[in-house]
């Protein structure tokens, strides 16, 4: 029976690209199933052979760490040289977007607390 090595949930284009090569450099044999047509999945990399996963797990953890890794550093690096986009910078970029998202947000926080404020205040 085959073994679920990887979800394919949030996982980049990528990255995904980076195992499928490293499970083939490695000979391993596996499949990938596709994302369902209603979203409940997203797809997985399985293994055929589950006496192959202990192995194949391993290598996906160093991979997986390695990847973190330089991911990080290439994150630190855009830090330090500004590049990262700040909140502010967001919200003045699409300050119609950022509005909306808050008018919404009280909202939301307006129907879920008056019903207690009218218990506490007897109204």
């Amino acid at each position: 029976m085959a073994k679920l090595l990887l979800n394919l949930r949030g996982v980049p284009d990528d990255e995904a690209d980076e195992v499928r090569q490293l499970l083939s450099d490695y000979h391993f044999d596996y499949y990938e199933t596709s994302p369902n047509r209603w979203g409940i999945t997203q797809g997985g990399i399985w293994l055929r052979d589950p006496d192959q996963y202990p192995d194949a797990k391993r290598v996906l953890d160093a991979y997986q760490k390695r990847r973190f890794e330089r991911v990080r550093a290439e994150h630190e690096a855009m830090r330090r040289r500004g590049e990262l986009e700040t909140v502010t910078q967001r919200i003045l970029r699409d300050p119609l977007r950022f509005l909306l998202y808050f008018l919404l947000i009280a909202v939301i926080l307006a129907f879920m607390t008056i019903p207690f404020i009218n218990l506490a205040f007897g109204a």
